[in-house]
């Protein structure tokens, strides 16, 4: 049997605790859905629902129960969250949750008007049931343009305060709000700041939905950054990405340095 002699980045098998992959899952076909996580699952640490889409989807218990037969944890979208606590509905949430299994649930303010010590309120109450992620910034870029990085830091700090085991920094599935500017560029000096500020990276999920993104903070981070937003038809992407068998982090010195001792051998 063929097998490679490359030194590559040393990956954890799951469950990781860092190079985590978030899949967001915007409405895949369940067949498709299937198909992916069979090839795939392996590469995936957590499955969101995009926004509300769990709502539209009519197989949704088909591809939870994929999941749960893969061992991959999922959560429905913030998006979703949000629109229940706008109508005073936060128990239809958990009772949503609940229903379908759901071992992660997301905390976020990133549209509506949620103060911090109410969203920290909500993150301590579901955290006694599931594993809580929180997400940071706001989807509208004007209201995103004003959150300084002090704020963003006082906003991850306080989630991670409140029970949050990781925080989410918003992107969007466009890339082109919260740590992204309108045309899609990252807004490096915040994104310094963050990584100044003292928080371990496995604590922190970077958005990143295109090759950009991807590229920029595993360069940055290291091949074990915690990506989110990924595209299911991007996983086998991502990895090479990582392990640096795609040109753009090919002949990074970083990934070289996480190489372990031992070969690499084809899976």
């Amino acid at each position: 049997m063929f097998s490679h002699t490359l030194q590559l980045p040393a990956r954890q098998d799951r469950p990781r605790t860092r190079g985590l992959t978030m899949v967001i899952d915007n409405g895949l076909p369940s067949r498709l859905f299937e198909d992916t996580m069979a090839d795939f699952g392996h590469l995936v640490d957590l499955v969101k629902f995009g926004w509300g889409t769990a709502l539209v989807t009519p197989r949704l218990s088909r591809k939870t129960a994929v999941l749960n037969g893969l061992g991959i944890p999922y959560m429905f979208g913030g998006t979703l969250f949000e629109k229940f606590v706008s109508q005073d509905r936060a128990e239809g949430f958990v009772a949503l949750c609940r229903a379908h299994e759901c071992p992660y649930v997301e905390v976020s303010n990133g549209t509506i008007d949620l103060s911090a010590s109410r969203k920290a309120e909500f993150i301590e109450k579901l955290a006694a049931e599931f594993t809580v992620i929180s997400e940071v910034g706001f989807k509208d870029q004007p209201r995103s343009e004003l959150l300084s990085p002090s704020q963003w830091i006082d906003a991850i700090r306080d989630d991670l305060s409140a029970g949050a085991s990781r925080v989410i920094l918003e992107a969007r599935e466009s890339g082109s709000s919260g740590i992204c500017r309108p045309d899609g560029q990252l807004r490096i000096g915040l994104i310094e700041d963050i990584l100044r500020a003292g928080f371990d990276t496995e604590k922190l999920v970077f958005e990143a939905p295109n090759k950009a993104l991807q590229t920029y903070f595993i360069r940055r981070v290291g091949p074990e950054a915690n990506l989110g937003n990924i595209a299911p038809r991007d996983l086998a992407a991502v990895e090479t990405l990582r392990l640096g068998l795609r040109a753009d982090t090919l002949l990074d010195d970083l990934l070289h340095k996480h190489a372990p001792e031992d070969t690499y051998e084809d899976r």
